[in-house]
C-alpha cells in the first residue's frame, strides 16, 4: 500500500513541475525527457532482469546444492543464537536463516551479483512461513532492513571509481566507509525492533554487537598497516577467494552426502529463472517512476530547496552538494552511482564532497529497488512498516556518512 503511494506521488510530482516548467518558464523539453525517460527505464527494468537471469539460475542452482548437502542447516544452527533474537517468529534452526547469513556475507563483500539472488531465495523461503501470502511478515522486514543497511567491509567498486577519476588516495574512503556502515546496520537493527518489540538488551546481542565491533576494528588496524596499492589488491582478491571458496565447499557438502550435484544445480537453477521473470514488472513500475521524477527536474528542485533551507540557519551546507547521492540511493543504485561520479568529476574526487558522495553510494543499499524485487519475486503487496524502516535506516546512515566525512576530512 506504502508503495503505491509513493509511486502516485512521483508521478503526480512530476507532472506538476514539468507543468510549471512548460508554463512559466517556456522549457518544452521538460514533456519530451520525461516520455524518453519512461522508455528507456523500462528498456533498463528489462535488461537488469535479463542480466539477472543467468546469475539468478548460477546463485540458486549453488544454493540448492548447499542446501541438499547441509550446509544451509549447518548455518542455521550455527547462527540459530542470534538469529532467534533478531527473527523470533522464524522457528529455530530453520534453514532459512542459512540463506540471510549467506546474503548478509555477500552484501559485506561487495558481491551485489550473489547477494541478489541469494537475497530471494530467503525471501522465498520466509514466504513459505507466512501464512498471509499477500503481507510482508516481522523476519522479511528486518532482513529487507538489514539489506538496506549496506554493511560493507570490502567496497571494491567505489575504490576502482575513485583510481579511474585521478584520486591521489583512492582507499582513503575505507575506513570512514567501514564505521559508517556498522553505526547504519545497528541503527537499523534498532529500528526496527523497535516496531516489532524485540529486546535487544540481552547477552546474546550484546556479545554479538561487541564481537562485531572487534572484528571491524581489528579489520581497520589490518588494512591500516597497508600501502594503497596492496589493500586494493587484497581486498578484491579476498573477496573472489571467499566467493570461490564458498561454491567449492558447497559441491564438495553435496558430493559427501551423496547428492547428484548436477541435477540438484538444475533444479535450483530452473527457480532462478521463474524468478527473473517474475521480477521484471515490479522492476519496470519502479524504475519507470524514478525515471519520470528525475526527468522533470523534480530531484534538482529538492536539492536546491534543501540547499536554502540550510543556507537560512546558518550552518555549514558543505555537505549538501553531495546529498543528490544520498537522495537517489534508495530509489535507484544505478543513479545514485551516476550522482557520485558526477560529484567527483565536478567537485573533485578528492575533494570533500566527491569523498563524501562516495560514503553515501557505500553506506545504504537501494530501499525501493529492494523492497520492489524482494516483495515483487513472492507477490507481496502489504509492506507493513518494511518502508518506514528502511528510510529511518537511510536516514540514520546520512547523519553518519555526514558525521563521519567531517570527522576525517572536514
Amino acid at each position: 500500500m506504502v508503495l503505491n503511494y509513493i509511486w502516485i506521488a512521483f508521478f503526480i510530482i512530476a507532472f506538476i513541475i514539468a507543468l510549471i516548467k512548460l508554463i512559466i518558464f517556456g522549457n518544452f523539453e521538460v514533456f519530451p525527457s520525461m516520455m524518453d525517460s519512461t522508455f528507456d527505464s523500462a528498456k533498463t527494468a528489462f535488461e537488469i532482469s535479463l542480466g539477472l537471469t543467468g546469475v539468478l539460475s548460477l546463485w540458486l542452482g549453488i544454493m540448492k546444492i548447499g542446501e541438499k548437502g547441509g550446509v544451509v542447516n549447518a548455518l542455521a544452527r550455527f547462527l540459530s543464537p542470534v538469529f532467534t533474537k533478531l527473527f523470533p517468529d522464524i522457528p529455530k534452526g530453520h534453514p532459512v536463516t542459512g540463506s540471510i547469513f549467506m546474503n548478509i556475507a555477500a552484501n559485506m563483500l561487495g558481491l551485489d551479483n550473489a547477494a541478489t539472488p541469494l537475497g530471494l531465495k530467503a525471501m522465498k523461503e520466509m514466504q513459505e512461513l507466512n501464512t498471509k501470502k499477500d503481507t510482508a511478515t516481522n523476519p522479511m522486514i528486518m532482513f529487507l532492513v538489514l539489506n538496506t543497511s549496506g554493511l560493507t567491509l570490502i567496497p571494491v567498486s567505489i575504490m576502482v571509481y575513485r583510481t579511474q577519476l585521478g584520486a591521489a588516495d583512492p582507499t582513503d574512503i575505507f575506513i570512514p566507509l567501514l564505521i559508517q556502515t556498522f553505526f547504519c546496520t545497528v541503527g537499523g537493527i534498532i529500528v526496527t525492533s523497535i516496531y516489532q518489540k524485540i529486546n535487544l538488551f540481552n547477552k546474546t546481542m550484546i556479545l554479538t554487537i561487541g564481537g562485531m565491533m572487534l572484528a571491524i576494528g581489528t579489520i581497520i588496524w589490518g588494512f591500516g598497516q597497508m600501502d594503497n596499492e596492496t589493500m586494493n589488491l587484497v581486498s578484491s582478491t579476498a573477496a573472489n577467494i571467499i566467493l570461490m571458496t564458498i561454491i567449492i565447499a558447497f559441491i564438495i557438502a553435496g558430493i559427501r552426502k551423496k547428492v547428484n550435484v548436477y541435477e540438484a544445480f538444475i533444479e535450483g537453477a530452473k527457480e532462478g529463472f521463474k524468478t527473473a521473470v517474475t521480477i521484471i514488472p515490479y522492476l519496470v513500475a519502479i524504475l519507470v517512476s524514478i525515471g519520470v521524477f528525475r526527468a522533470s527536474g523534480a530531484m534538482d528542485w529538492l536539492i536546491n530547496g534543501l540547499a536554502w533551507c540550510v543556507e537560512q540557519t546558518g550552518l555549514n551546507s558543505d555537505w549538501v552538494g553531495a546529498m543528490p547521492t544520498a537522495l537517489m540511493k534508495p530509489l535507484s543504485g544505478s543513479g545514485a552511482r551516476g550522482m557520485m561520479v558526477d560529484a567527483m568529476t565536478t567537485y573533485g574526487a578528492d575533494s570533500f564532497i566527491g569523498r563524501l558522495s562516495c560514503i553515501f553510494q557505500g553506506s545504504t543499499d537501494t530501499t525501493f529497488y529492494i523492497l520492489a524485487v524482494y516483495f515483487g519475486s513472492i507477490s507481496v503487496r502489504k509492506t507493513r512498516h518494511a518502508v518506514a524502516a528502511g528510510l529511518w535506516t537511510d536516514l540514520i546512515g546520512i547523519l553518519a556518512a555526514i558525521f563521519v566525512a567531517y570527522l576525517f576530512f572536514g
